[in-house]
């Protein structure tokens, strides 16, 4: 989207109610925007600059979203943290770090200003453009598929408290894909995601339980150790905090997302798996591959 003119950045300035706030960095972006960091600026139309850029998402005073873009990155970063230990904090942004304005949200956000209007979209003469908007979650594609790696990676304990250890340990299932095996009869099925918006796929017969063959999750931890020896465009693979002295690893690559901790397993999710999160087992490779995918991973600074 091509950035709106200083019309739609002055009436997104005057009297900005903020709401929320999210980081577009090469180590943390929303994942619907893209599945890399110079994709997701582009989707907002904006160049990928190496310190990145901070969105408010607020209303203005006729109740119309508006994102504000602003270079202010540690602002946003002390507001979003403060937010986060349940502290108020009066994000507002200086006029001189306002790098545009953009009509809409590109994320659902489930809380309004008071006293104002309902939110709604910007005048379309105001604007100077289609607004932006989350993407539809009643269809499965790229967008919900990266939703659906993002939920993981902030609720992990929850997600990995559905996977029993001992599935992975089954006769006859690989070593890397165990909870991806689709010997007839196998109990090491895929965990479904309802919650991220798709639908689970075809079940296997008599067991109730998703249908789930290796060959997509072998494909995506093939794609994965490729990035090693040939680094993918920034923000492909991201490293973030986790509990102890592990991390949260997440890589995306072209209809794939994958979720994993570098002390246990990792999730796999697929655009033609829609609604499914296919639990990958370490196994004797996948220790390594994390591990190097953890070396040349984008950190937080």
């Amino acid at each position: 989207m091509a950035g709106t003119d200083e019309e739609a950045v002055a009436a997104a300035d005057d009297a900005l109610y903020v709401l929320t706030a999210v980081l577009l960095t090469p180590a943390k972006f929303p994942g619907v925007l893209g599945d890399d960091y110079p994709e997701a600026c582009a989707a907002l139309g904006l160049a990928p600059l190496a310190e990145g850029y901070g969105l408010v998402l607020g209303q203005d005073g006729d109740g119309a979203r508006w994102t504000v873009v602003v270079d202010d990155v540690s602002l946003v970063a002390v507001a979003i943290a403060s937010w986060d230990c349940g502290m108020e904090y009066d994000l507002s942004p200086d006029e001189r770090s306002v790098v545009t304005a953009l009509p809409g949200w590109p994320l659902a956000v489930a809380v309004a200003a008071p006293n104002v209007p309902e939110p709604h979209d910007p005048d379309p003469e105001i604007a100077g453009g289609p607004p932006l908007a989350p993407p539809d979650t009643s269809v499965w594609g790229p967008a919900q598929r990266r939703l659906g790696a993002d939920e993981i990676a902030l609720q992990w304990a929850t997600w990995r408290a559905q996977i029993d250890d001992a599935d992975f340990r089954k006769p006859g299932v690989g070593s890397d894909t165990a909870a991806a095996d689709a010997g007839s009869g196998s109990d090491t099925a895929a965990v479904d995601a309802e919650e991220t918006g798709g639908e689970s796929g075809s079940e296997e017969a008599g067991t109730g339980r998703p249908r789930v063959g290796p060959s997509g999750i072998r494909r995506v931890l093939a794609e994965a150790r490729a990035y090693v020896d040939s680094p993918p465009p920034l923000g492909r693979v991201r490293s973030s905090f986790a509990s102890g002295d592990a991390r949260t690893l997440r890589a995306d690559g072209p209809g794939w997302s994958l979720v994993a901790r570098t002390d246990d397993i990792a999730f796999v999710l697929l655009d033609d798996r829609p609604g499914e999160v296919l639990p990958v087992g370490r196994g004797p490779e996948l220790p390594g591959l994390l591990e190097a995918l953890d070396k040349m991973a984008v950190r937080p600074s």
